[in-house]
């Protein structure tokens, strides 16, 4: 008897320690991605604020663009917990320039950009991550409406 409830608790113990190994890696997740966001969010700010466009050429600026569009993928069906971690290292990543007035508009036009095509972004990000020349264009198909979307979520920063 004493046998079995030593096995009882080995196995309780063990999957207690591996649902919050699970947990702890779902959280380091969301921090990690909401982190990477908010960041690319606060640095593609700064460029519209100064210039007023987002230059497709720059490979700085299609490299966050794909950091957005990772968090926002990230973001769509997720869990109310990951969301909860997203929006946090979110308003950490873009060092408060996401903070409690804007965040509702900042996640309401991230789980726009989810809903659309931004295949043509995100494969220009991509290249770009490389050090490959994107070849990207305002005239790229889907490149327009995710530009207006991302321009939309970062005017909803002011």
């Amino acid at each position: 008897m004493r046998i079995f409830r030593r096995l009882v608790a080995a196995c309780t113990a063990a999957l207690m320690v591996s649902s919050c190994s699970i947990l702890q890696n779902v959280a380091s997740s969301a921090t990690s991605v909401g982190t990477n966001t908010g960041s690319a969010i606060a640095g593609l700010y700064q460029i519209l604020k100064a210039t007023g466009t987002i230059d497709l050429s720059n490979l700085t600026n299609l490299i966050n663009l794909g950091k957005i569009l990772t968090g926002a993928n990230a973001l769509a069906g997720a869990t109310t917990s990951y969301a909860d971690d997203f929006a946090s290292a979110l308003v950490k990543g873009s060092s408060n320039l996401v903070n409690s007035n804007n965040i509702a508009k900042v996640l309401t036009g991230l789980e726009s950009l989810a809903n659309m095509d931004t295949s043509a972004l995100a494969t220009a990000s991509s290249f770009a991550a490389t050090g490959s020349d994107p070849q990207v264009s305002m005239s790229s198909k889907g490149i327009s409406d995710s530009m207006n979307a991302i321009t939309k979520l970062l005017a909803g920063l002011e």
